[in-house]
């Protein structure tokens, strides 16, 4: 598939709350602004669709296709444009727990990648406090890029983004613009979301498209502060904390320029470390000199 080189992509930062039908009713108006402003992408924040018990209409967690992505691919029909779900919680049936679940959907409106959060927050705080998301979170088990006729997209989903070797691994699979879509608290957001995101952006000379969420929750206060940034780590547009849409350019040509410039992919010493992924420009997809087979 030959890709689009320039084109204008959108972030949407949203206020999402209890209320099901509500936040997805605000998003479908964020979805017809950026298309009147002539968008090819639209990207929402992590749990877009709920965020606390949902006191409105569409239920809890959803079977994918399901309430929240049918909505999200007649709006994608409608407009002839790509959207990126941000995330939802996705049923698992027989189990008490739901996958965090990212979906793209294609300007025909179908379902054409679909990503399950893949890091789980299990810590214990400063304060003894024990943090299980994997109580309630089922990991997901793939690492996901997809080819587009807005390049090769790869998908992420918040505690993601400190793990840099998943974002090396979509890199080297192609990946040329990656979601990031969260729900950071404000403490850590103030302390380490522009600098993870930035830092992810320069490492593999990709566009961060990172649409975050905003205002008060039940029991947080959430950061804002969306951005898109671009492969050189500069920042296109960022948001304040209250809700609105980014809007930037993309140009993958500036990928290239920037990656032959400094070209850190291609002099990666995989003879020493063995961290091949993928059939890409930037990896011999050989064994190493440890003699074990790249994944």
């Amino acid at each position: 598939m030959k890709p689009i080189r320039q084109y204008m992509a959108a972030v949407v930062q949203m206020d999402s709350q209890n209320d099901k039908g509500a936040n997805l009713k605000a998003a479908c108006r964020y979805i017809d602004e950026a298309a009147a402003r002539g968008a090819r992408l639209v990207c929402f924040p992590e749990v877009m669709n709920l965020n606390g018990k949902n006191v409105g209409e569409g239920g809890g967690r959803e079977p994918i296709p399901g309430y929240t992505t049918q909505i999200l691919m007649d709006k994608a029909r409608e407009h002839g444009l790509y959207i990126h779900s941000g995330s939802l919680f996705e049923r698992i049936p027989g189990d008490t727990r739901a996958y965090n679940t990212s979906v793209l959907i294609d300007p025909a409106g179908r379902i054409v990648a679909h990503y399950r959060k893949l890091h789980t927050f299990d810590a214990t705080l400063a304060d003894g406090t024990a943090c299980r998301e994997s109580d309630r979170i089922c990991p997901g088990t793939g690492i996901v890029t997809v080819d587009t006729a807005l390049g090769r997209l790869g998908l992420s989903i918040c505690y993601d983004i400190r793990f840099p070797e998943l974002y090396r691994a979509m890199a080297l699979q192609g990946a040329e613009v990656v979601f990031t879509p969260a729900n950071f608290t404000y403490p850590t957001g103030k302390a380490h979301w522009e600098p993870l995101l930035r830092a992810r952006a320069i490492e593999n000379f990709c566009y961060i498209l990172a649409p975050d969420q905003t205002g008060q929750k039940e029991q947080y206060l959430a950061y804002g502060n969306s951005m898109i940034i671009d492969p050189w780590g500069q920042i296109l547009a960022r948001a304040g904390s209250e809700p609105c849409i980014l809007y930037a350019q993309i140009d993958l040509d500036r990928i290239q320029a920037v990656r032959a410039q400094i070209p850190s992919l291609r002099n990666r010493r995989t003879d020493v470390y063995d961290v091949t992924w993928g059939n890409s420009p930037w990896s011999e997809n050989k064994a190493s000199k440890t003699g074990r087979k790249p994944e």
